[in-house]
Order: C-alpha cells, then sequence, then structure tokens
C-alpha cells in the first residue's frame, strides 16, 4: 500500500471515531500524525489524540481512556494544553518595549507580518495582500479584524494594533470588507421562555442583594472550517505585498504531513516549525465561549498571543495556511484553500 493510501485509510478511521474520542475527559482536537516513541518521531501513521493533561490512566474512568488502536491504526496521546483564539498578547505594549521592535509600530505602507486590529481588540498580525474582484485587501483573522464577529462591515481597522498605541485619528489604515462568520459552541439564547426564567432570577438576585445574575445561553457543536477575515486599505497602497523577513509569496500551496513552513507574526517574529497532523478537529476557546474546527492544520509551537492572522508558508515561500490559534506547545493554522474559497480572494 503507497503511503498516500496509507493516510487515506487513516483518515477515514479517523473520520469514523472522531466524535467518540472528543467526548473523552481532556481530550481537546484529534488529528493525522506520525506516532511518536519517548520523544522520537516514528514513521508510522497514527490517529493523535491531542489532551489538556496527561494523566495515568488509574485516574481515568474507563470510558474516558483512549484506545491503544482504532480499527487497526495506533493511537497516540499528546499533551498540549488548552486551544485558544492567539488574540491578546502577552507581552507589553510597545511604548513600553525595545523602540527597535519595528512590527509592532507604525507602518506606512505596512507589509504583512506587523501589528494590525480592529478598534475594538487588542492587536493581531498583517497576513499578506490578497485581492477579490480587482481591489486588494489586507488578510487576517476574523478575531482580528471583525472582533469575533461582533464588528460591523466598514468599522475601522488601526495598524498599529490598540493594544500597540493604534488610534482611530491617527492609524486607520482600512475598512473592515469581509468576514466568515464563526459559529460558537455556546452563544446567547434566543429561547423566550428561558430569557424569561433567567429575568426572573436575576430579579430576585437583586432583591436579596445578590451580585449573581443568570445568562441564558445555547450549546451548539457547529464546525468551522476557518477564522478569516478582509479589510480594505484606504487608500489601496498603504498595504505591500511583501511580508517582513520572508519576501512576496510565490503563490499558495496544500500543507502536507512533514512538511517545513515559517511565519512572519507580530510577537514572535520569523519562526519555523513542521507540519505535524492533518485533518485536524480541535475545539478552540475564544474569550468565555470556545467553537470547533475541523480540517485543520497542526505545527509545533511556533506563535504566541498576537501572531493571530499571520500567513504560513512552505520553504518555496508558497502560502499554506492562516494561523489562528494554538496553545504553549502547539500551533493551529486554517488550509489556506478553505480560507480563499470562504473569502472569495484569490493571493
Amino acid at each position: 500500500m503507497s503511503p498516500a493510501e496509507d493516510i487515506r485509510d487513516v483518515r477515514g478511521r479517523l473520520r469514523d471515531a472522531r466524535e467518540d474520542l472528543l467526548r473523552r475527559r481532556n481530550v481537546v482536537a484529534t488529528g493525522v500524525g506520525y506516532k511518536v516513541a519517548g520523544d522520537t518521531p516514528t514513521d508510522h501513521l497514527s490517529i493523535v489524540c491531542s489532551v489538556t493533561r496527561k494523566m495515568p490512566e488509574a485516574q481515568l474512568a474507563s470510558r474516558d481512556l483512549v484506545p491503544r488502536e482504532i480499527a487497526g491504526v495506533p493511537t497516540d496521546v499528546v499533551e498540549t494544553g488548552e486551544f485558544r483564539a492567539l488574540g491578546p498578547p502577552a507581552d507589553t505594549p510597545a511604548a513600553q518595549s525595545d523602540p527597535l521592535d519595528t512590527r509592532r509600530r507604525r507602518h506606512r505602507p505596512a507589509p504583512g507580518g506587523v501589528s494590525v486590529g480592529h478598534r475594538d481588540i487588542t492587536a493581531g498580525t498583517i497576513g499578506c495582500i490578497v485581492r477579490r474582484g480587482g481591489e486588494r485587501y489586507i488578510l487576517s483573522n476574523n478575531h482580528v479584524l471583525a472582533d469575533s464577529n461582533r464588528a460591523r462591515i466598514g468599522d475601522p481597522v488601526l495598524q498599529p494594533g490598540p493594544y500597540d498605541g493604534g488610534r482611530i485619528e491617527d492609524d486607520r489604515i482600512a475598512d473592515l470588507a469581509a468576514f466568515v462568520q464563526m459559529r460558537m459552541m455556546e452563544e446567547t439564547s434566543t429561547c423566550f421562555a428561558a430569557n424569561g426564567v433567567a429575568t426572573l432570577l436575576n430579579m430576585a438576585a437583586i432583591l436579596v442583594g445578590s451580585q449573581a445574575r443568570v445568562r441564558t445561553m445555547t450549546a451548539r457543536a457547529t464546525d468551522n472550517l476557518v477564522d478569516a477575515a478582509i479589510a480594505g486599505p484606504v487608500p489601496p497602497d498603504l498595504a505591500i505585498e511583501e511580508i517582513l523577513e520572508i519576501g512576496v509569496p510565490s503563490g499558495i500551496a496544500f500543507a502536507d504531513l512533514g512538511m517545513k513552513v515559517r511565519k512572519s507574526g507580530r510577537t514572535t517574529g520569523l519562526t519555523h516549525d513542521e507540519v505535524l497532523q492533518v485533518d485536524v478537529t480541535a475545539n478552540v476557546r475564544y474569550g468565555d465561549t470556545g467553537a470547533r474546527f475541523t480540517d485543520q492544520v497542526m505545527t509545533g509551537p511556533m506563535s504566541q498571543g498576537g501572531d493571530s492572522g499571520s500567513v504560513v508558508l512552505d520553504e518555496q515561500g508558497r502560502v499554506v495556511g492562516l494561523l489562528f490559534g494554538g496553545s504553549d506547545k502547539r500551533t493551529l493554522v486554517n488550509r489556506i484553500e478553505h480560507v480563499f474559497a470562504a473569502l472569495d480572494v484569490t493571493l
């Protein structure tokens, strides 16, 4: 059996087992990757379960144990921590940091790899320039340019982002043009009966002097493919095709297992890693709620908060994905073909 046939077979087994695996304690993602023995990767394909914390089998109920194999395919369990959208930076604002740190400062024209953000967020990263209908747009994440679904078309986008000192009066570089609506696992409920009960409970809490409040939510498990948005530079020449320390992308490519990749981001600059998993389904934290993403790519730890929106490229300079989330140990990437299809854009 060829490697291509091997991975198709493993993908099929994962597809059948995915929902069952994600119901197990601590499991936050599943994917296809090479099994690791100790700290050494092998050449054996496996179904990989990412967990917030590895626990001894004796401390887990039998229903929460990941089986050693599924339909003849070996499994692997990797401790990654919780996945989150890489929004709020973990560093100090540019005004208090090294003056040579140009990625967090104002650029005109602005290249990819520098600070950007909707007026109501902290800061993320300009990915690259894309085109739609002959017009040029800045590509980044929904949670960077559209404030995780909360923004309106035409809202101001600042460079640098607000966290790095960007102000509407001086630093408006673009207007939000389009974003892919993300479907969250929990959304504010529209149920009349539930909201009525919550109102009564909150009134009772006020009467007894309690600070506690009830909020009604609707639980969902709808899958997403991308966290993506575009903004139109005003005027168009305020942003350029070049990405800091990488140059102009040479095209797009399909992200394969084992591929060497790199990105240029606002917080960690130019970093290199490789594709560790494909066919990833992951639960990702967005503030006080979360979203599930399918058909994602996972790399090693090549990003931190504020790097969201960076494009990920292969060694030939071709764009393979859009970075949007991760943990201290792994990075999550939307496939670029899904991003371009959802936004109807080209490189």
